[in-house]
């Protein structure tokens, strides 16, 4: 289909190193907290370490907000909270601070980049700050047609993998990713179960925005007719992703994927980013080491993808509001486990004991 092999990734994604996990394993259980004590932070440090391939651990510095915007055509049948194509206000509502996800980046002094893959508006609409990469105005319908032609895909995938490379190479040393997009959930949805080889009505949720049970009914319909589309593809990735994805979840893919090949760690949104790296472990089965969970939403579909990734969300707080906001509520926890694996001291070594004289070794 493509002149770009994903094969490739197989080949460049290592595991992140298990000579420094063990290295930090080693020095955890000389900390002056006992083994255990800290629950999930030994386990976020753990992680941490061998990402960053260093004992001690580093401190979470440099992270970034990362969020692929596109509408999809097939919010037309009714399957959002929100109108079919508005996602150019949800750019301009995290641009201009007043978003969820803006607020929480503004307290925790973490910077926001918003990239445009598919945003059904005019360019000049959009803020200047906008990271340009599209590759059309919205995504097709997938109930009926595909998502994206074959050309417009792979121009998504390395978008989204050139993204993974600025980031890296700016020193950015751990990404919250997120999406802003509107029936961007019944892409996702419709991918998790074609991967998982399930049915329509097991992950169709209620979105971001909130749905009635009318539209849940559509957004189901609309699903198990994508699904029908999707299951021919299932050998092609690429191809999967131009059927039933769309320009966003194409490139979240291609970032994914390019972050584990630059050791870059990063932290899952919701639904959207469950499915792309459900995608992407498709294509390099080592490539999910590098991701972390940051919350359960409560959408049955992340569920589905998180569980067949073996990855544990770190919070439970089901925000469904999507913009990467509840991956961004994880990372002062991520953060706080590295700063206490970076500067616990450790016990003192006991001192050795001394030999007591034998019986008439004295002089007198």
């Amino acid at each position: 289909m493509s002149g770009l092999d994903l094969d490739d990734f197989g080949n460049l994604i290592e595991r992140p190193d298990s000579g420094v996990r063990r290295d930090a394993e080693e020095r955890r259980e000389r900390l002056v907290a006992p083994a255990g004590a800290l629950g999930r932070l030994d386990e976020l440090g753990e992680w941490l370490a061998a990402a960053q391939g260093a004992v001690p651990v580093r401190p979470i510095e440099r992270p970034r907000v990362v969020l692929f915007a596109g509408d999809h055509g097939v919010a037309e049948l009714g399957v959002s909270g929100r109108p079919a194509g508005t996602t150019q206000h949800l750019v301009r509502s995290v641009l201009e601070g007043a978003s969820p996800v803006s607020v929480l980046a503004r307290r925790f002094s973490v910077p926001v980049r918003v990239v445009d893959m598919a945003v059904d508006c005019d360019p000049a609409e959009l803020p200047e700050d906008v990271v340009r990469h599209r590759v059309r105005r919205g995504s097709g319908r997938i109930d009926v047609e595909d998502a994206l032609t074959a050309e417009e895909a792979e121009r998504a995938f390395r978008a989204g993998m050139a993204v993974a490379d600025e980031e890296a190479d700016s020193g950015t040393d751990l990404v919250v990713l997120g999406d802003l997009s509107v029936g961007g959930t019944t892409a996702a949805g419709t991918l998790i179960a074609a991967l998982c080889g399930t049915d329509a009505s097991v992950v169709t949720g209620r979105g971001g925005a909130g749905i009635d049970d009318t539209a849940w009914m559509h957004k189901c319909a609309a699903i198990r007719d994508a699904l029908r589309r999707a299951r021919p593809v299932l050998g092609d990735q690429l191809e999967l992703l131009a059927t039933t994805g769309g320009a966003d979840l194409t490139a979240i893919t291609g970032f994914l994927l390019q972050c584990a090949v630059r050791r870059t760690p990063v932290v899952l949104d919701g639904v959207v980013s469950a499915a792309c790296a459900l995608v992407a472990q498709r294509v390099a089965f080592r490539a999910p080491d590098w991701w972390l969970a940051g919350q359960a939403t409560g959408e049955p579909a992340q569920v589905k993808a998180f569980d067949r990734m073996a990855l544990n969300p770190v919070l439970d707080h089901s925000v469904t509001v999507g913009e990467g906001t509840g991956a961004l509520l994880a990372l002062p926890i991520v953060q706080a486990a590295a700063a206490l694996w970076a500067e616990l001291p450790e016990r003192p070594a006991p001192e050795p004991e001394t030999a007591e004289p034998s019986e008439g070794s004295e002089r007198d």
